[in-house]
């Protein structure tokens, strides 16, 4: 009985393992139609049967202008494109600061995010960060750096009901992501840490300072280029 158990569990985790590869390796090159979260909130919003509650327009990279790739990662990630998936300084400071009891900082990294948006849930438990180490690995190692910001650009929250740079592009500057500027790109960037709170356009004088920090940080990293793809 204790046999036909363990080789039940071997055999779920063996196939849970062989479909999560293969979810990450097809996700390499097809568009993600639509996330957890995506449907999450949907269920969540009361209005979300009203025309254009649900904005998600996927965009190759090359169509997101640049100022926006640089801006979120100024905002959101510094050492992007020099990690393995995992910033430990940042973690670490996030743990200590969440230690003192002060307003909780996340330390996760735009590879952790995507891995979380894309293939999880939003719940902060063990088990759901445990699978998002495992995601976030299994990004790393299968996608480029470029196609990680790429799926992040076209995924993630950017208002309500608003996801991916180009519906938020339309949304809140009415024009599309190639044609962003780096100031309109710094106010998406900056309301990410609560998108459903914050708004780009018009800022608030706290958005407006995020801006301007984003936009100076812009300036000290240059110029943003990706190895081409093997």
């Amino acid at each position: 009985m204790m046999k036909r158990f363990f080789r039940f569990i071997f055999k779920l985790l063996f196939w849970i393992v062989v479909l999560s590869i293969g979810l990450v390796v097809l996700f390499k090159y097809v568009p993600v139609p639509i996330t957890p979260l995506m449907v999450i909130r949907y269920f969540e919003n009361e209005t979300a049967h009203k025309k254009n509650n649900f904005q998600h327009d996927w965009v190759p990279i090359d169509k997101i202008s640049k100022k926006i790739q640089l801006a979120v990662i100024c905002s959101e990630d510094q050492k992007f494109k020099k990690h393995n998936g995992f910033d430990i300084a940042a973690i670490e400071r996030a743990y200590k600061n969440n230690k003192t009891g002060k307003r909780i900082k996340g330390g996760s990294t735009i590879s952790q995010q995507t891995a979380k948006n894309v293939f999880l849930w939003p719940e902060r438990s063990w088990l759901r960060k445990g699978l998002e180490t495992y995601f976030t690995f299994l990004i790393e190692k299968i996608w480029t750096k470029e196609r990680i910001l790429e799926v992040y650009l076209n995924s993630i929250e950017m208002g309500d009901g608003i996801y991916g740079a180009e519906a938020a592009s339309q949304y809140w500057f009415n024009k599309p992501a190639v044609k962003l500027t780096a100031y309109e790109a710094a106010a998406i960037a900056s309301i990410l840490p609560n998108p459903r709170r914050y708004r780009a356009n018009p800022a608030s004088v706290y958005i407006q300072k995020r801006k301007e920090w984003i936009v100076s940080q812009m300036h000290f990293y240059g110029t943003l280029e990706f190895k081409a793809q093997k």
